[in-house]
């Protein structure tokens, strides 16, 4: 009998946000991959064992996840990710793999959980607390009223045409801003909108900037703006 992959949202950062589907899964299952070279520096680990005192006990399996854009390494580090996964549902066990905020938004994950459905295994996603949604409870305000549309942007691969993104209508969540958060804070300020970011959402180093010329010129990786129209 083959094992199944749980693709699992540990939601944006806060240990008190992974659902109780997620936990119970962990609880349940022995092999738990954790995405990045260094478990105990994943995000996502950490999130967990704020929750779950109990993970080290697990079998743990570091899966590489790099930042890079370059299309041969990324298909080979998917393709790895995927033959690790199979070769623990090929003896039969669950695999459990981690995943930051939801895994069906801009996840890495998604990449694994197609080849090893193609490969003809069980795999199922669960969902967790996106980031932006995280972000908006954060700031004690709402995403979209009545018939505001939301627009969830890449923003690092789309910094060049952010003049005219931020036109859109609606609310703009602009995602993995990265290390294109100067041109990104110039179009916001050109746009004269409002907008509002923050910097490791639920963790313990959490940064608010509560306008759009408080927006820093750089920032770390998890950083998320919400830019409305005013």
């Amino acid at each position: 009998m083959k094992g199944k992959l749980y693709g699992l949202g540990v939601g944006p950062g806060d240990p008190e946000l992974l659902t109780l589907k997620a936990l119970r899964l962990i609880r349940e299952n022995d092999v738990i991959a954790v995405p990045g070279n260094e478990i105990t520096k994943s995000v996502a680990y950490q999130i967990v064992k704020g929750a779950y005192e109990a993970l080290d006990e697990k079998t743990l399996i570091p899966v590489a996840m790099p930042m890079t854009k370059d299309p041969k390494v990324l298909e080979q580090n998917h393709q790895k990710a995927a033959d690790d996964v199979e070769a623990w549902l090929a003896r039969g066990v669950n695999v459990v793999f981690l995943t930051l905020g939801d895994p069906t938004v801009y996840s890495t994950y998604l990449y694994v959980h197609q080849r090893i459905l193609a490969r003809g295994y069980e795999a199922e996603i669960v969902s967790g607390i996106t980031s932006f949604c995280a972000v908006a409870a954060r700031l004690n305000m709402g995403l979209v009223e009545m018939a505001e549309p939301l627009h969830v942007i890449p923003a690092t691969y789309k910094a060049q045409e952010m003049d005219e993104i931020l036109q859109l209508p609606g609310t703009k969540v602009l995602m993995k801003t990265g290390k294109k958060m100067k041109e990104i804070r110039g179009s916001i300020l050109r746009s004269g909108q409002s907008a509002v970011m923050i910097e490791n959402c639920g963790m313990p180093e959490e940064k608010i900037y509560e306008s759009a010329e408080a927006i820093p010129e750089s920032s770390g990786y998890y950083s998320l703006i919400i830019v409305k129209d005013k």
